[in-house]
């Protein structure tokens, strides 16, 4: 009986300590105090933040500001920014220091990150991050990206690491691609006017997984000009989940 009544205690307390991965979205702004009429300077990061099991959440928050550090940076190399605060710090400072070598050519500098979880099960987190950037030129650069985490360890899982068979799954999409967009199987790919690099079709840099099915991105530049905006195309799970590892 002693034995039994530890057992209990020891089980009770291990149910204690159990603790569930949270996500919780933080917001951060900064703008410029640089006096301004109109389209004054301003950055604002609405970011999913993980919490509540540490060296998982550790892993999944380097990543997520290792990446927005990579789109949000302006300069010859990316920010150093230990923490969002600084991120915002460091993108203002970089359009106080433009505007005072050329006062009358920066103007509305703008740059928001919406962050959210796109899908989540007990083998993938999906966070989605959807930024715009504006920091001069004829126009600003908006697009989404895809970070794809194991949900119990929190390291990051690549998209070639998505498939038991990459190149049998890009040799599906390529078919499946070239139906929907009507680019014959005879023709070269860029033939219609896209830009796949060697002539040659890859998977896109940003795969989702959504409720509807799994969605390859392409954003504006990957595939196609700015004018012909990104391309996408989504397959139900049902279709290719032969070629799937994650689920």
């Amino acid at each position: 009986m002693k034995y039994y009544s530890i057992f209990v205690m020891v089980l009770i307390l291990l149910t204690g300590c159990t603790k569930t991965l949270t996500i919780e979205n933080e917001v951060f702004e900064k703008e410029s105090k640089i006096p301004c009429k109109k389209d004054c300077p301003k950055i604002t990061i609405d970011v999913p933040v993980a919490k509540n099991i540490p060296v998982v959440a550790d892993s999944i928050n380097k990543k997520i500001l290792s990446v927005l550090k990579e789109i949000l940076y302006f300069g010859e190399k990316p920010s150093d920014a230990k923490d969002y605060n600084n991120l915002t710090d460091s993108f203002i400072a970089s359009y106080e220091e433009m505007h005072r070598k050329f006062p009358s050519e920066t103007f509305g500098w703008e740059a928001t990150v919406k962050g959210n979880v796109e899908y989540q099960s007990d083998q993938i987190l999906n966070i989605k991050l959807d930024h715009y950037t504006f920091t001069g030129g004829a126009h600003g650069y908006q697009g989404y990206r895809s970070l794809i985490f194991n949900p119990n360890t929190g390291k990051t899982i690549f998209c070639d690491e998505l498939f038991k068979n990459e190149n049998e799954f890009k040799a599906f999409a390529e078919k499946e691609f070239r139906s929907k967009y009507k680019i014959p199987a005879q023709v070269n790919i860029n033939a219609t006017g896209l830009m796949f690099e060697k002539d040659t079709f890859q998977l896109p840099q940003n795969i989702f997984y959504t409720d509807e099915g799994l969605l390859l991105y392409y954003n504006s530049y990957e595939a196609a000009s700015y004018a012909d905006g990104p391309k996408e195309i989504l397959f139900p799970y049902e279709k290719i989940s032969k070629y799937l590892i994650y689920q």
